[in-house]
Formats: C-alpha cells, sequence, structure tokens
C-alpha cells in the first residue's frame, strides 16, 4: 500500500520550489519555510535534480528500444524452437525404432 502523502506536492511546484533554491541564494531550509514544505523534502527534490542534470544525457534513440525489445523476442523465439526441434528429434527417432518391430 503507497503512502498518503506519494503525491502531495505536483511536478510543476517541486520544479518551482527547486529554481526557488537555485536562483534565491538562500538556503534549502529557508525556502522551505518560507513555502511551508518539509526541509527534507525540498533538500531530497533539490538532490534529485542534481543527479538527474550530472546523468548522461543521452537516451537510446527510440528506434534501438524497438530493436532491443524484437531482439528479445526473437531470442526467446529461438529458443522455443530449440526445445521444439529436440522433442521432433527425439519422436522421430522413437518411431523409426517402432515401425522397424
Amino acid at each position: 500500500m503507497g503512502s498518503k502523502y506519494q503525491n502531495r506536492y505536483s511536478a510543476e511546484y517541486k520544479r518551482d520550489a527547486i529554481e526557488l533554491v537555485r536562483s534565491s541564494g538562500r538556503t534549502v531550509t529557508e525556502v522551505a519555510r518560507e513555502l511551508g514544505v518539509s526541509s527534507e523534502s525540498l533538500r531530497g527534490w533539490v538532490k534529485k535534480a542534481r543527479a538527474a542534470e550530472s546523468a548522461p544525457a543521452t537516451p537510446a534513440p527510440q528506434g534501438e528500444d524497438d530493436r532491443d525489445e524484437e531482439l528479445k523476442r526473437l531470442r526467446k523465439l529461438t529458443v522455443e524452437q530449440a526445445k521444439t526441434i529436440e522433442i521432433l528429434k527425439k519422436a522421430t527417432a522413437f518411431f523409426a525404432k517402432e515401425s522397424d518391430r
């Protein structure tokens, strides 16, 4: 069960609060008091924003995501077909022995 506080503040509100911390030159605690937000919450939002900015900004192009999914699907299909072929080989050998009797 999720926390009742999970979506207390909108993404836009968080963005504005983070920008206020960055542009005002005041501490996170001062800005949090002014906004009526927990200083720990605001500190966490700022930390997440900094981490997102420092993360590599080169996401995989959409085509690569599609290719990766297709590759996974084809590999799974190949494994299933290999199992089917193995079963058919065993069945062929079994029926070849039975027909010789």
